[in-house]
């Protein structure tokens, strides 16, 4: 995918997920939420792909229609794919993934952000660092606060 920078001042940042789950155990509860997003004008999907790590610790990739007896609703992503996503990074999130589980890579624009960060980069500011709390984390801190 080529793209003229110009194209990009007006993108909201980008982020991604690895997120590993059970496939045998899977409700799907969570993809109607993800096309909630999208619909809402929140985030747009850039890439979607799952991968399953055999026990073997081979990795095959597993088509969106096969997730939740394919009633997901995640249809509408099949083949995004804005070249973002490389080998290596297809590797490396592999290799995040435990035997036996299924994973998907999400990568998505936070469209919400796009008119501040737009204003930012305007006047000259620049992204230097950038991060994610865990929710378990933030639990446990103020566990850890309640109990001092």
């Amino acid at each position: 995918m080529t793209q003229d920078p110009s194209d990009l001042q007006d993108t909201g940042p980008i982020d991604y997920l690895v997120v590993e789950f059970d496939s045998d155990a899977m409700t799907g509860e969570a993809f109607p939420l993800l096309v909630d997003l999208v619909e809402q004008g929140i985030i747009r999907v850039l890439d979607l792909l799952v991968l399953r790590k055999e026990d073997d610790g081979s990795v095959v990739g597993v088509e969106l229609d096969e997730l939740a007896d394919g009633s997901t609703g995640l249809e509408i992503f099949a083949g995004a794919s804005s070249g973002l996503l490389g080998h290596e990074d297809l590797t490396e999130a592999a290799e995040a993934v435990e035997p036996g589980r299924t994973a998907a890579v999400l990568v998505y624009e936070n469209v919400w952000a796009a008119p501040f960060a737009s204003a930012l980069r305007r006047g000259g500011a620049q992204l230097v660092a950038s991060g994610r709390i865990p929710v378990q984390a933030v639990l446990a801190a103020l566990d850890a606060a309640e109990n001092a």
